[in-house]
């Protein structure tokens, strides 16, 4: 069974913690067995790339690396909130804000 996350691919969310703390952007990927979300424009790091097909010029590159998915906190209406689980009124499990009550459409 795969871990869950407070937050998907696509939510936006706000650094709480670390280098980037207080940046917002749109999460990318997630690698659950780490616990790591990369977010854009986040923890951005150079790196050296070889000239290839792809990229026939090489050189440094900047792309943004995975941090802790404790470390950030998703943003709902403007503003950060903790995310809780409840069943709607079908029986299905959904993600809600527990700073407004609303739940959260992803």
């Amino acid at each position: 069974m795969q871990k869950r996350l407070h937050v998907k691919i696509g939510d936006t969310v706000k650094v709480i913690a670390g280098t980037s703390k207080g940046s917002e952007g749109k999460i990318l990927s997630i690698d659950r067995k780490k616990d790591r979300v990369i977010v854009e424009g986040v923890n951005m790091v150079k790196k050296h790339v070889k000239p290839s097909a792809s990229s026939p010029q090489g050189g440094i590159v900047e792309t943004p690396a995975g941090i802790h998915a404790s470390n950030v906190m998703l943003v709902v209406n403007g503003k950060p909130t903790k995310v809780g689980r409840k069943q709607d009124d079908n029986g299905k499990l959904v993600r809600y804000s527990k700073k407004s009550g609303e739940v959260i459409k992803s």
